[in-house]
């Protein structure tokens, strides 16, 4: 029986009911595919369907995402992130386990990798050092206890905004292309696809919830992340794309806290890559791994 595409599965990590989607051939090695914010699983499709027949593929739905159960409390932390990471491989036994992340995902991965870098065989981070050292200069600036109430004011507003409806799934792809001007017709209907909800009343809403837009105010310091960034040991290739607002890891310098790091920057790409050139971007990843 050959299936055409992966199972859908569930895992439990601090009393949330979190998705991941697993493409098969578990004798081969592991690869785990993590995504980066109000994104999902099946954003990997292309490349888990390019790697599968080598790789046995796991590609997770963060908390807030996908399929995952959103928090109950609306605080979408980087380490209780990290926390189901580590939750997924130490479950299912992926260790020493392979990984592709993106963005918040890849923010995710790093740490995850500086934290347990015995179970980390490689490690390939798109767009996810962040963030830059020019907007960690600024927010220096800002006083403490004024980003705890400009936390707690965008929390309050959030409350009291409901998810936007899109009334057709035209309406909901019109919005995805324009979220991302590189991504071909056929790219942004999948997204689009497995990225929304059928409301009652025929509507549709994206899958994340909202409260995955407001950034905390407490996380690790800038030096704890470089601490974490020098203890990994994996072989890390460090993709960014020229066109993004993330900025290139060597020109600024953060390429330092990386013992086994390489940094890779496509052309005619934003922060999506793997979307925007992705023909190069597997080709580049199958080399690395």
């Amino acid at each position: 029986m050959t299936l055409l595409g992966p199972t859908s599965n569930t895992f439990i990590s601090q009393r949330l009911r979190l998705h991941y989607v697993d493409w098969g051939n578990a004798e081969k090695p592991p690869l785990l595919l993590i995504h980066g914010g109000r994104d999902h699983c099946r954003s990997w499709d292309w490349t888990a369907e390019a790697l599968r027949d080598d790789w046995h593929v796991i590609a997770l739905d963060h908390r807030g995402h996908g399929d995952s159960d959103w928090a109950s409390d609306g605080n979408y932390r980087t380490m209780d992130m990290v926390y189901d990471v580590a939750q997924l491989v130490h479950q299912l036994g992926l260790a020493p386990v392979t990984i592709v992340s993106h963005s918040w995902g890849a923010n995710v991965s790093l740490r995850y990798a500086g934290l347990f870098p015995e179970d980390v065989a490689k490690l390939v981070a798109i767009e996810g050092i962040f963030p830059t050292p020019d907007w960690e200069l600024r927010m220096k600036d800002v006083p403490f206890a004024r980003r705890v109430r400009d936390y707690i004011a965008e929390k309050r507003k959030a409350a009291g905004r409901l998810p936007r409806r899109y009334a057709t799934l035209e309406d909901a792809y019109a919005r995805m292309k324009a979220e991302n001007t590189y991504l071909t017709d056929v790219q942004a209907r999948h997204l689009t696809i497995h990225g929304i909800n059928r409301n009652e009343d025929g509507t549709f809403t994206w899958k994340f919830d909202p409260y995955v837009h407001i950034d905390h105010p407490y996380d690790i310091s800038t030096e704890r992340k470089h601490e974490l960034w020098e203890a990994i040991t994996a072989p890390t290739l460090l993709m960014n794309g020229a066109d993004s607002w993330a900025g290139n890891p060597e020109r600024d310098g953060r390429i330092k806290h990386f013992r086994n790091g390489t940094v890779i920057e496509f052309e005619n790409a934003g922060h999506w890559l793997h979307h925007d050139q992705f023909d190069r971007f597997i080709g580049t990843l199958r080399d690395f791994l």
